[in-house]
């Protein structure tokens, strides 16, 4: 391929990537409460819902976890450093995403159960991925899936890590999953007062099939 090819079609995939940007939903306005989350992205429920149909992970701990990983931003990828101030350098990550999913644990999902399409800038792929990978933890390492302070913990540092106790010598950790615990906690609380605004929102919805 010669280089004017190889720039053109960096410049295709370049809009190609912008123009997916451009089309993902903008954060919520109000973190703090999962029915305003729903409220302006009420698909967002239903996707939750099936992972947590699939997989077992309740919807409050999988929004919680999308909060902490990357405050509802599709696209959010750790930050660039720069060589020498003025050399853009590689990410320490390849996290990118609702989930912050990294390379190689997302190609897993993708051959497991996700498939060849699916994406982390799309919220649907996201959850379930969270559903999926918790579903994993619990199965290898016992944690139960009513437990978000252990399964981010064993998110955030793998099942390895978390079988070694990684953790316990990184207190921002501990932190982090004990953030992710609180909120998960408010969440749930927060839905329970307004999940039947989701359950039969659409025309082809009627009591009694979706009212549990």
């Amino acid at each position: 391929m010669s280089s004017i090819a190889r720039y053109a079609l960096l410049i295709i995939v370049t809009g190609l990537m912008a123009g997916c940007s451009l089309l993902a939903p903008d954060p919520p306005s109000d973190q703090s409460n999962i029915c305003e989350i729903f409220r302006e992205q009420p698909e967002w429920y239903d996707y939750a819902r099936a992972s947590e149909a699939r997989w077992g992970t309740p919807i409050a701990t999988q929004m919680a976890f999308v909060y902490r990983e990357s405050s509802f931003r599709s696209h959010v990828r750790p930050p660039r450093p720069w060589l020498l101030g003025i050399i853009p350098w590689f990410r320490d990550s390849s996290a990118y995403g609702y989930a912050q999913a990294q390379d190689p644990v997302w190609g897993e999902y993708e051959a497991d159960a996700g498939g060849l399409f699916a994406r982390r800038t799309h919220m649907k792929h996201a959850t379930d991925f969270i559903g999926w990978y918790n579903r994993r933890t619990h199965e290898r390492l016992g944690i139960a899936l009513s437990n978000p302070e252990h399964l981010y913990l064993a998110y955030h540092q793998g099942p390895t890590g978390y079988e070694r106790g990684s953790y316990r010598s990184k207190p921002g950790v501990q932190r982090a999953a004990r953030q992710v615990e609180r909120r998960a906690w408010r969440y749930d609380a927060q839905l329970k007062e307004c999940e039947s605004e989701f359950r039969c929102r659409h025309f082809w919805q009627f009591w009694p099939f979706c009212s549990e």
